[in-house]
Order: structure tokens, then C-alpha cells, then sequence
């Protein structure tokens, strides 16, 4: 008796599996197919940003070595920097923009440079890291021709927290300081950097020779 129970049981679930079908097939099919185009272009635009950064990598590598070849043209390679960034993903994009401003300054193009560099800290798309390393950068050529107090202005917050920059940052305020012609201001700060046993050793040598310069 129970396999007739179980026999009407599937033939009904087969009925009802039916009508389901009849009624919202074409639903579930459209359903599967989004899912499955969903998948494709996933995967799609997985291998076009793969392509696009070996594509970039290998650009990036040839300017690199154009630029540390002898007699280089400046000028030219960081014309292709700015080729790449234009067309690169995010990273070789950013790494592109700072490797062309350096050029610039490099081939004593100061205004292009620093216009570079501005424009990469004040992209919201780029790294924050890599925004207050092209902060720091301008500050740092901006200070021949620039204006001390604006350059002040905008490393004061880098120098104040306990980022990556903090060293590099309170070292150009010295310097705008002493532009300014603050001396006491600027030995404060070189002294401060000296002693710092955090900040690079590299800082801190600087730090040390300009602060012995000062008489301190």
C-alpha cells in the first residue's frame, strides 16, 4: 500500500514541477541567463584588467630603463610616463604621473613638475599614502620659487601625525622656516629631527649637517 501512496506522491510532485515550469519558466531561464552573463562579464573584465597591467608593466619597464640611460632625455621620457598614465590601470597610473613629474623637475621643467605633483595629492582616486608622497614632493620643490607659507600650510598635517612622511615633511618645514627667515624656528625643528630616533637616518643626517650649518 505505501508504494501506491509514494507512486500518487511523485506523480503529483511531477504536476506540480510541471505547472511551476508552465507558469514561470521563462522567468527562471531569464534568471539563469543574467547570472551567466553576470559570470562572463566578470570574467571578462577580470582579463581585460590582467591585459591591461602586463600591458602597462611592460611599457613602464622600458621607460624606466630609457630614462637611466646615459644622456637621457629627460623631457621625452617623461613625455611617455604621461603616455602611460594616460592609458594605464590605477597603480601604473599613479607610479606613471610621479616617475613623470620627477623627470620634469629632472629636466628643469619646475612649473610642470609641480603641477604633476599637485595634481596626484589632490586626486581622491590615488592612495592616500601615495597623495602625501606627491604632497611632500611639491613642498619640497616648491620651496625655491614657491611661496614658504603656503608650502607650510599644506605639510603642517603630514608633519603633525605619525604617517609614513612625518620625518620627510617636518624636515621641508625647517627648511621653509629658515626661507622664511626663521632661524631659531628651524633650528628648533633640526634639532627636533636629529634627535628623532624614529625618522630615517637618512633625515636625520641631513638634519644634523644643516643644524651644525646654524651653529646649533
Amino acid at each position: 500500500m505505501s508504494d501506491i501512496f509514494d507512486e500518487v506522491e511523485e506523480d503529483y510532485r511531477a504536476e506540480r514541477m510541471k505547472r511551476l515550469l508552465a507558469r514561470y519558466g521563462g522567468l527562471l531561464t531569464g534568471a539563469a541567463l543574467l547570472v551567466l552573463l553576470g559570470i562572463a562579464g566578470l570574467e571578462g573584465w577580470r582579463w581585460w584588467q590582467d591585459r591591461a597591467a602586463a600591458q602597462a608593466a611592460v611599457s613602464y619597464l622600458a621607460a624606466g630603463r630609457s630614462a637611466a640611460e646615459p644622456g637621457a632625455d629627460a623631457k621625452a621620457v617623461a613625455e611617455r610616463f604621461a603616455g602611460i598614465a594616460a592609458e594605464a590601470p590605477s597603480g601604473y597610473r599613479m607610479l606613471s604621473r610621479l616617475r613623470a613629474a620627477a623627470l620634469l623637475a629632472e629636466a628643469g621643467d619646475k612649473p610642470g613638475a609641480l603641477a604633476l605633483w599637485d595634481a596626484v595629492a589632490t586626486d581622491d582616486a590615488v592612495d592616500p599614502l601615495y597623495r602625501d608622497l606627491a604632497t611632500v614632493l611639491w613642498g619640497l620643490h616648491s620651496l625655491d620659487a614657491g611661496d614658504p607659507a603656503a608650502v607650510e600650510a599644506r605639510l603642517a598635517p603630514l608633519a603633525a601625525d605619525n604617517g609614513p612622511w612625518r620625518a620627510s615633511a617636518a624636515e621641508i618645514l625647517a627648511l621653509a622656516a629658515l626661507k622664511r627667515g626663521e632661524t631659531e624656528a628651524a633650528r628648533r625643528g633640526l634639532a627636533a629631527l636629529a634627535a628623532d630616533d624614529t625618522a630615517p637616518q637618512g633625515v636625520r643626517d641631513r638634519a644634523g649637517r644643516l643644524l651644525s650649518g646654524l651653529g646649533g
